[in-house]
């Protein structure tokens, strides 16, 4: 009897995680919308949108609002009942995350649910004045009043959540004293790693439902049709038109030489890391180290703006040759578009190499020190103790990172030669990244959208092509995968 009413405890727990995931989904779903009172809000917004941004919901107002057609304070409602309805989920979710507890969390866990979801239905419910005050406008043509159907469906997942929230309350045994607010170790595990899953799934795998635009004859506001849909045409068109294939054939050029730079020096990282352990004085070791991780937390612009004062016409190198008697006339060593490949290595080396030789610092401290006592009593020097246990040591290290280069060979990043990017040197400093970003939003409302999509999927399989070569030669070579 005891076995069978904990199953069925499990079971209505079982539903209620269930509606709870339904529920966070719908709250990013844009076309199951609740708020979506009126025409002039975007299709496109999602229930989230409009509780994050006040903005987007009066954005396709302001009209409206100048004529006296809609209330302001309607619009203020749709915001706070978004706002309030999404932090009504959020603790719905939070609750959800505490029943994976023992006895007392369960209950915890439901009691938070059914709270939660009662004060999301009432924040639900402040949609309905909202909707009273659009509908009445003396224009109706132009506010397109229209009631969300996402309405019924979020109120009915608030009800449902509420009503299994309350069961799961009187079916979980009521704790006793000796029970604590206790979780088994792997949901812990398991709750440490949701929000790292969450950010990845959100940045890397949700934007691939963009994807779908590759088929599409698709132009920004437009919405996709039927109509619109034209499937593999913007991929033949990649192929077929010279002045892109030329394009592609450029760009494919300055992305390989520069990432080829970059693998050919990715040992500079170990060897500034191993001579940055054998200095002996602590603070001074600290400094340097200090010096060159900072600047990889500047950004781009930042360092455009040293360039741009050092090596302009009238920046600081010009100023001191031309004060020496080196040269008469200043030289813009910035905008030219000459040795660009290296200028860009340079300033991407200057900038990442204390960061990227954290890892392999940390490498060394892992190695036993056992070994450098043994070498140092067989008469071995600081030089020879580096060569034979501290690279042997950092190697396996070396080999995944490098491995892991290769595979992103294509993925130069954007915003490094965005700020450098000049008439000059357009044609040497455009990599594939900058490209997509060009074609796809373009300048004057020119971008393609479409053929950008198309550039970005082709890199995306490319990269996992390699990744998974990669991860191949390295079981051959070394006899261990990457992944």
């Amino acid at each position: 009897m005891a076995k069978n009413q904990s199953l069925h405890s499990d079971i209505f727990m079982i539903l209620l995680r269930a509606v709870v995931i339904v529920l966070l989904i719908s709250a990013v779903i844009p076309s199951i919308n609740p708020a979506r009172m009126s025409g002039l809000i975007n299709k496109s917004s999602a229930l989230i949108t409009m509780a994050l941004s006040y903005s987007s919901i009066v954005s396709g107002f302001t009209r409206a609002l100048n004529r006296g057609w809609v209330a302001e304070s309607a619009l203020q409602m749709l915001y706070i009942s978004s706002l309030f309805v999404c932090i009504s989920i959020a603790v719905v979710a939070v609750g959800c995350c505490i029943t994976l507890g023992k006895k007392r969390l369960q209950r915890l866990g439901a009691k938070l649910i059914a709270i939660a979801s009662l004060l999301g239905t009432l924040a639900l419910l402040l949609l309905l004045p909202a909707y009273s005050q659009i509908s009445q406008t003396s224009n109706p043509d132009r506010v397109e009043p229209m009631f969300a159907g996402g309405f019924w469906i979020f109120l009915s997942l608030f009800i449902v959540t509420f009503v299994l929230g309350l069961i799961n309350i009187m079916r979980i045994p009521k704790p006793t004293a000796e029970d604590g607010y206790e979780m088994e170790n792997k949901y812990k595990l398991f709750l440490m790693i949701l929000p790292f899953v969450i950010l990845c799934f959100v940045f890397s795998y949700l934007p691939l439902w963009g994807w779908r635009y590759a088929f599409y004859d698709y132009r920004p506001g437009a919405s996709l049709t039927r109509e619109s849909f034209v499937g593999f045409k913007w991929f033949t068109y990649l192929f077929e038109n010279p002045a892109t294939r030329a394009d592609i054939a450029r760009v494919l050029r300055n992305t390989l030489v520069m990432s080829g730079l970059g693998i050919a020096t990715s040992w500079l990282p170990m060897a500034f890391a191993i001579f940055l352990a054998e200095i002996r004085a602590s603070k001074f070791r600290k400094i340097v180290q200090t010096c060159t991780t900072i600047p990889n937390f500047i950004s781009w612009v930042l360092v455009y703006s040293v360039a741009f004062a050092m090596f302009s016409t009238e920046g600081f190198v010009n100023a001191i040759l031309i004060d020496l008697g080196i040269i008469e006339n200043g030289t813009n060593y910035l905008m030219s578009g000459e040795h660009i490949w290296l200028k860009m290595w340079a300033w991407g080396t200057w900038k990442g190499l204390g960061w990227s030789a954290i890892i392999y610092i940390a490498g060394i401290s892992s190695i036993d020190q056992q070994l450098y006592e043994a070498a140092t009593i067989d008469g071995a020097g600081r030089f020879k103790r580096m060569w034979y246990i501290t690279v042997p040591g950092l190697m396996p290290t070396f080999f995944v990172l490098l491995l892991l280069s290769i595979a992103n060979i294509l993925s130069n990043g954007m915003d490094q030669y965005f700020v450098f990017k000049n008439a000059a040197n357009k044609e040497t400093i455009e990599v594939l990244d900058l490209y997509v970003y060009t074609l796809g939003l373009g300048s004057g409302g020119s971008g393609n959208i479409p053929l950008a999509t198309v550039v970005g999927m082709l890199k995306s399989l490319i990269s996992i092509t390699l990744l998974f070569g990669a991860n191949k030669v390295s079981k051959l070579i070394r006899g261990e995968s990457i992944i």
